[in-house]
């Protein structure tokens, strides 16, 4: 496995560039890795560990390069035909030309190199990933783009449209409601959103237009957002993941939850903590958080619509057993880390779907904050891609352990 990217811009190679090379393993990003002749780092990705294949270099730079498969000469133990036909050319996916099994045991490495290299944590095994009930037919919401009447996904790397007629990564009753759009040719200009509701009804509903909100299918968590709201896309490990933060944040008088969203995790919050403060950046997702849990009708929830930077200082003197933060892919900024130490909860739950950025911020917050790395455990809300979904629980010195 990679231990990651190396340092430096890659430049457009200066001439075509033609070998042969044997994959030996992948990078947290997905592509494969392998050697070059002359001993750089080569990123191909497609590829999979044992693969042996002709590459075309695309970019170069001192200590590695990046290439393109031109021709496979030799498959690894792990490869797998793809089951989509516009595979590798739509962006939705990275790896289904792996065994599932091989995609698991890569993010566990994933997440453990992270947070060892990056975070500096020593630790004894692989972190536990929870698997995904089944590797396809797991998506419950999807984004699409009208390419002359038919849907379409985003190319990798472009906004260029790439038809289809059906994705094996949705599920059954969104698969067959995009073949039969497919099939019409008659879907209007512009995105739209493609999402299971409850009792496994569809909507199709135009992103620029709204269209009132959707109720998600979720076991045991009830959950309304509006249209282009962000949630969690894999409904048969939702339940999971919100045990999983309930568990690791335990029970006490009051809890913080930064980047509440919608309110996947306030609800259940709510049930171990007297009080809890939601703080949610976003207007839409804000007032969602506040119609959701008004219609449960929960106790001791305060919803804050602010951005988490702003909404710290203002919460300067109250004192917090547990903070639950689930930030953006990016992480925590530094004023909003600044702020949480501020805080100085006695125990910090954080979601993340980024390992590099949840080990560089653990490290911050266990040198300024005293803190120390007590937990940590992946759910695989991702399949098909390197993407993990993690669960880490951070406890401050001297409080409760």
């Amino acid at each position: 496995m990679s231990r990651g990217r190396a340092r430096g811009r890659p430049r457009p190679a200066p001439r075509p560039r033609v070998e042969v090379v044997r994959v030996r393993g992948l990078a947290a990003g997905g592509e494969g890795v392998a050697t070059a002749s002359d001993g750089r780092v080569l990123f191909v990705p497609g590829t999979a560990p044992g693969d042996l294949v002709r590459v075309e270099w695309v970019a170069a730079a001192r200590r590695f390069g990046r290439a393109r498969a031109r021709a496979l000469l030799e498959p690894g133990q792990d490869r797998v035909e793809p089951r989509c036909p516009v595979f590798g050319r739509c962006g939705g996916c990275a790896w289904q030309h792996l065994r599932y099994p091989a995609q698991l045991a890569a993010k566990r490495r994933f997440l453990r190199d992270a947070l060892e290299r990056i975070g500096g944590f020593r630790l004894e095994r692989d972190p536990p990933v929870e698997p995904s009930p089944s590797p396809y037919g797991w998506r419950i919401r999807a984004r699409i783009v009208a390419h002359h009447g038919r849907p379409a996904f985003r190319a990798r790397g472009s906004r260029r449209p790439v038809p289809v007629d059906g994705c094996p990564v949705l599920a059954p009753p969104l698969d067959r409601e995009l073949r039969r759009l497919a099939a019409e040719a008659a879907l209007p200009p512009g995105e739209h959103e493609l999402v299971v509701g409850g009792g496994g009804a569809v909507r199709v509903v135009p992103l620029a237009a709204g269209g009132g909100r959707l109720q998600l299918p979720y076991e045991d968590v009830e959950v309304a957002i509006s249209p282009g709201v962000f949630a969690q896309g894999h409904a048969g490990l939702v339940g999971r993941l919100v045990e999983a933060v309930v568990r690791a944040a335990g029970r006490g008088r009051a809890a913080l939850e930064l980047y509440a969203g919608s309110g996947l995790l306030t609800g259940a919050l709510a049930r171990g903590f007297g009080r809890v403060v939601a703080v949610e950046g976003n207007p839409v997702a804000a007032a969602d958080l506040r119609r959701n849990v008004a219609r449960t009708g929960q106790r001791g929830v305060e919803v804050r619509a602010a951005a988490v930077e702003d909404a710290l200082p203002a919460l300067a003197g109250f004192r917090f057993d547990c903070a639950v933060v689930d930030p953006p892919r990016s992480g925590l900024g530094a004023r909003a880390r600044e702020g949480l130490l501020r805080l100085a909860p006695a125990r910090v739950v954080y979601v993340s779907c980024h390992p590099a950025a949840l080990a560089r911020d653990l490290r911050l917050l266990s040198q300024t904050g005293g803190y120390r790395l007590v937990g940590v455990e992946g759910l695989d809300l991702f399949p098909q891609t390197p993407h993990l979904e993690s669960v880490a629980v951070l406890v401050r010195e001297g409080g409760r352990g």
